[in-house]
C-alpha cells in the first residue's frame, strides 16, 4: 500500500497532459489525480487524506534501501529509480499529450538482479468518496462510477480485493512491464488502447521540441527550464487558461487552516506567467490567453472576476470535504473559493500591463487586445477609488491598498500609452488619470516615520506586494523610498531568510494564524536587488530560493517550519524563479521593460 503517512509536499513530483496533472510520491504513488481537467472531482485523493481516499502505488514489494528521481531532460516524464538488496528498478511515469482521453502510463523496468514489484491500485471517484464498479468483460478490465470510468490496460494480471486492485511480479535486468490507466465518460465507447512505449517516445519528443523554442541560455538555464516545463504543464491547452497550481487545501502552516484551492486561473497569476514566458520568448501562450480572457469577461457590462474556471467560468462555490483528514492533519480541506466574488483592484493593471507587453512583442492580435483595453479600463474608471480585498484576497474588511492603488495607475498609464497616435482624447484622459492616481499613493501610501510604503492607506503594517511598485514602473528602484521600503521589509518581513507577505501580527485578513515566507515576495526582493545596484545580495538571495526547489526542481507557494508549504507546484512561485533569472542574466530584463517614466 502507499506510505502516505508522514507526507511532504515536497516529497511530490508533478506529470500531466496539458488539460490535468498528477502528483506523485517519492514511493512511487500517485496520490492526486483529478480528471478529465484540472479542476474537475479526483480520483486520487490520498494525497489529502489516506490511501483509501484513492491512490495508485508501483514499488518494490521488498525494503528499498535508496530512490533517486529525475526528469527525462527537458521533459515532464518522471523516473524513479529503487534499490533493493535484490536489485535495481526504475518507474517510468508521465501522462501523454491528450489525444482520445487521458491517459496515466507507467513503465517498470528492470535494470540489475531480479526485484519482486506490487502494483496497488485505489480508485475512488468523488475525491476519495465513492468506489467504483469494477466490470471484465471480452479481456477488458474497467472501473465505472456515475459518469466516470477508467480502461486499466496492464501488462500482469490483476486481483481485486476488498476494494483494491493488487498485481504482483518479478523484473529482472532488461526486461518492462508496462501499465496504462485511460479515463472516458462511461456512457461513451470505451477508447483505444494507447502503446506505452510509443506514447514514452511521443511524449518525450513533444516536450523536448517545446522546450527547445524557449530562449534563455544564462547562469541558471537548468533552474529556469524545468519552471518553465512547469509553467507549460500549468496551462490547459484547449482554452488557454492558466492555473494558479493543480492541487487543493495543501496547508499553508503544518495544520493550519489556510487550506484553499488553487485549480482556477487567477488573472494575476496568468499574466505575470506570460510575462515569464515573453522574456523567454514563447508567445504562442499568450496569445491562446488573451483569447481565453475575451471569452471569459465577454458581456456588458463588463464584470471583471479575479480569478475563472479553465473553462471561463465564473462561479466557484467554496465548501469543505469532511470526509477527508488534511494534508498531516490541516483542516478543513476546502474545494471551490469564496475569493470569487472579491474586488481586487490589482488585477486590472496586471492584465492591462500583459497586454501592452504582449502587444510591444508583436503577441496577440489587436482587435481583440484593443477591444480588452477599452472595455477594462473603462471599468476601472468607476472603481479605482474603491477600498478593496487587496492582491492577498483578504477576508477582513475592504482597505486602500496600496499596491492595488499602484496598479491602477499602471492601468491608466498602459491605457494612455496604449491610446496614443489613435485616440488622443483617451489617452490625455488617462495619463490625467494616472498622475492623480500616483500623487495620491505617494501622499497615502507612503509611512514617512517609517520611510516606508505600507500596506494600506492609514495602516502602518508593511507589505511585501510594493516590492513590486519598481518592478512595474510605478517608480524608481533607486528612489530613497523604495530603498527605505526595502530597509524596512529585510528588518520587519524576513523570516528564515526569505520574504513573508505581510505583518500576520498586525493585519486583520479575516483568517488568521501564521504562515510560511513567501515564494515570489522573496523573488521579488531579488529582482528590486538587482535593479537597486545589489547585485551581490541578489544572486546570494537567488542562490538560497533555488536550493529550496526539492530534488526534481519544484516549487510550492511557501517555505517555513523547515519544509514546503501550500499549493503545489505554484505557478507564481516558477515564474517568479524565470524572471528573476531573466532579471539577473539580461541586460534588458523583464524589470528594466517597465521602468518608470
Amino acid at each position: 500500500m502507499s506510505a502516505t503517512g508522514a507526507k511532504r509536499i515536497e516529497d511530490y513530483a508533478l506529470i500531466g497532459d496539458g488539460q490535468t496533472a498528477a502528483l506523485v510520491s517519492r514511493e512511487g504513488a500517485i496520490d492526486w489525480m483529478c480528471l478529465p481537467r484540472f479542476d474537475s472531482e479526483a480520483c486520487f485523493a490520498a494525497l489529502l487524506g489516506d490511501e483509501d481516499n484513492g491512490c495508485w502505488q508501483i514499488a518494490p514489494d521488498d525494503a528499498v534501501t535508496s530512490t533517486r528521481r529525475r526528469y527525462l531532460g527537458d521533459t515532464l516524464v518522471l523516473e524513479t529509480e529503487f534499490t533493493t538488496e535484490s536489485g535495481v528498478v526504475a518507474v517510468t511515469d508521465f501522462m501523454p499529450m491528450r489525444g482520445e482521453a487521458p491517459d496515466i502510463v507507467r513503465i517498470v523496468e528492470g535494470r540489475s538482479g531480479r526485484v519482486k514489484m506490487r502494483s496497488a491500485l485505489a480508485i475512488r471517484f468523488n475525491y476519495g468518496q465513492v468506489h467504483p464498479l469494477i466490470r471484465r468483460e471480452d479481456g477488458l478490465t474497467m472501473a465505472i462510477a456515475g459518469p466516470n470510468a477508467v480502461r486499466l490496460d496492464f501488462d500482469v494480471g490483476i486481483e481485486f480485493d476488498d476494494r483494491w486492485g493488487m498485481s504482483r511480479f518479478e523484473i529482472g535486468e532488461g526486461e518492462r512491464v508496462t501499465f496504462v490507466m485511460t479515463w472516458f465518460e462511461s456512457y461513451r465507447e470505451t477508447p483505444q488502447p494507447v502503446d506505452a512505449e510509443t506514447a514514452l517516445a511521443d511524449t518525450c519528443a513533444w516536450w523536448e521540441e517545446w522546450a527547445a523554442k524557449a530562449c534563455y541560455e544564462g547562469e541558471y538555464r537548468d533552474q529556469a527550464m524545468r519552471s518553465l516545463i512547469t509553467l507549460k504543464a500549468l496551462i490547459h491547452q484547449p482554452t488557454g487558461a492558466i492555473v494558479a497550481a493543480p492541487t487543493a487545501s495543501l496547508p499553508e502552516r503544518p495544520g493550519g487552516a489556510r487550506n484553499w484551492d488553487y485549480r482556477f486561473c487567477w488573472l494575476r497569476d496568468s499574466t505575470f506567467t506570460l510575462l515569464a514566458l515573453i522574456g523567454a520568448e514563447l508567445f504562442d501562450e499568450a496569445d491562446a490567453w488573451v483569447h481565453w480572457l475575451r471569452r471569459a469577461v465577454a458581456g456588458e457590462p463588463i464584470d471583471l472576476r479575479p480569478f475563472y474556471s479553465v473553462g471561463g467560468d465564473r462561479r466557484m462555490i467554496e465548501w469543505e470535504a469532511d470526509w477527508l483528514d488534511g494534508f498531516g492533519g490541516a483542516k478543513p480541506v476546502r474545494f471551490g473559493n469564496g475569493a470569487a466574488g472579491q474586488l481586487q483592484l490589482d488585477i486590472y493593471g496586471e492584465v492591462l500591463d500583459t497586454l501592452f507587453v504582449a502587444a510591444n512583442h508583436d503577441v496577440a492580435p489587436s482587435d481583440e487586445a484593443d477591444a480588452l483595453f477599452r472595455l477594462l479600463v473603462g471599468d476601472l474608471e468607476r472603481h479605482w477609488d474603491k477600498p478593496d480585498a487587496g492582491i492577498w484576497e483578504s477576508r477582513g474588511d475592504p482597505k486602500c491598498h496600496v499596491y492595488s492603488k499602484a496598479m491602477c495607475w499602471v492601468a491608466f498609464d498602459r491605457a494612455a500609452r496604449w491610446f496614443e497616435g489613435n485616440d488622443a482624447d483617451a489617452s490625455e484622459k488617462y495619463r490625467a488619470l494616472a498622475e492623480q492616481v500616483r500623487a495620491e499613493v505617494l501622499d497615502k501610501g507612503f509611512d514617512a516615520e517609517q520611510n516606508s510604503f505600507t500596506g494600506a492607506y492609514g495602516d502602518p503594517a508593511l507589505d511585501a506586494a510594493v516590492l513590486r511598485l519598481p518592478l512595474t514602473g510605478f517608480i524608481e528602484a533607486d528612489d530613497p523610498r523604495m530603498i527605505g521600503t526595502v530597509a524596512a521589509i529585510e528588518r520587519e518581513l524576513m523570516k528564515d531568510g526569505f520574504v513573508k507577505r505581510y505583518q500576520t501580527e498586525q493585519t486583520d485578513d479575516g483568517v488568521g494564524g501564521g504562515e510560511g515566507a513567501f515564494l515570489a515576495a522573496s523573488f521579488w526582493l531579488v529582482d528590486v536587488l538587482a535593479l537597486q545596484g545589489r547585485a551581490a545580495d541578489a544572486e546570494k538571495l537567488f542562490g538560497r530560493l533555488c536550493g529550496l526547489t526539492n530534488d526534481v526542481g519544484l516549487l510550492a507557494e511557501e517555505y517555513g517550519y523547515g519544509q514546503q508549504l501550500g499549493n503545489f507546484p505554484q505557478a507564481l512561485s516558477h515564474l517568479s524563479l524565470v524572471v528573476s533569472a531573466l532579471n539577473l542574466t539580461m541586460q534588458h530584463g523583464p524589470a528594466r521593460e517597465r521602468k518608470a517614466r
